[in-house]
């Protein structure tokens, strides 16, 4: 693998963001930068030649911007302007790379329907992780990296990517585990059992303690809050994102399903997309 980011861009106003985000990345961890921008859609389906090489010259005088951008501020780049189908050109230029970054037009609830639907099935598809920004604003009020713990090996790159990202920003990492109680038909007057909610609660509680107790021995600084509540997945993730600074989350590997769907946690948090989101395999 290599230690280079590629970046994503479409001209889109959520570039800057994305570019902003990379660069810091990328200083911080000594990383170049692999920028690329997909000529693509109609245009590159059926367009005339004439139109093509102005879409590619159009295309190459944004890189040429944004790389500027990130020359500046002393970071190694390189710019790619490829033709054909995004999605499958940017999975390409994963292979190798340490990490994907791409943006969404999402900008939240009640802005629009736009919900970034490239950036699922890139992240469902990609060699590494993947980090998708939207285009929301991302203040210093925001605090902590908030990652999904299930217990499972799925959780455990996505917790092992939170936490470096988290000592890395210098945040508090929130590590997070949900459970849902039992859903059966039942009569308005059941309730679920005492003792049921008290076992599931603290068995929740130990599997999550159990996951994060070797944090400490990788990054000996980095405060640590477990919060484990019942409820939905997704729903308990969304919530603290959207006063977080990253949040992260595991999904399947790259088997003939995962490169169609992401789990149904991870594709509805990109959904949301309430903060700068890692998917990691």
């Amino acid at each position: 693998m290599s230690n280079s980011i590629v970046v994503g861009i479409s001209g889109a106003p959520v570039t800057e963001r994305v570019v902003d985000w990379a660069i810091a990345r990328a200083a911080q961890r000594h990383q170049k930068i692999d920028l690329v921008a997909v000529v693509g859609g109609a245009i590159g389906a059926v367009g005339e030649a004439d139109v093509m090489l102005s879409a590619i010259d159009a295309t190459g005088q944004l890189l040429e911007r944004e790389a500027a951008r990130i020359s500046a501020k002393g970071i190694e780049v390189v710019t790619h302007v490829e033709t054909g189908n995004p999605v499958s050109k940017l999975v390409d230029a994963s292979e190798g790379a340490a990490l994907l970054v791409i943006g969404s037009d999402y900008r939240g609830p009640g802005e629009g329907p736009a919900r970034g639907a490239h950036g699922i099935r890139i992240a469902a598809a990609a060699h590494c992780p993947v980090v998708v920004v939207p285009d929301i604003d991302l203040g210093a009020e925001r605090s902590g990296v908030v990652v999904g713990i299930d217990g499972s090996e799925v959780s455990e790159p996505a917790l092992k990517f939170a936490a470096a990202e988290a000592d890395r920003l210098g945040e508090p990492l929130i590590a997070v585990s949900v459970w849902t109680p039992l859903v059966a038909p039942r009569n308005d007057l059941a309730v679920y059992p005492e003792l049921y909610m008290t076992n599931m609660q603290q068995a929740t509680e130990e599997i999550l303690a159990l996951a994060v107790a070797g944090i400490a021995s990788d990054y000996p600084d980095l405060k640590v809050i477990r919060k484990v509540e019942q409820g939905y997945p997704s729903h308990v993730i969304n919530e603290l994102a959207a006063d977080a600074k990253m949040t992260v989350v595991g999904t399947r590997g790259r088997g003939a399903f995962a490169r169609l769907l992401l789990g149904s946690i991870s594709h509805e948090v990109l959904g949301r997309l309430a903060a700068v989101t890692a998917v990691v395999r």
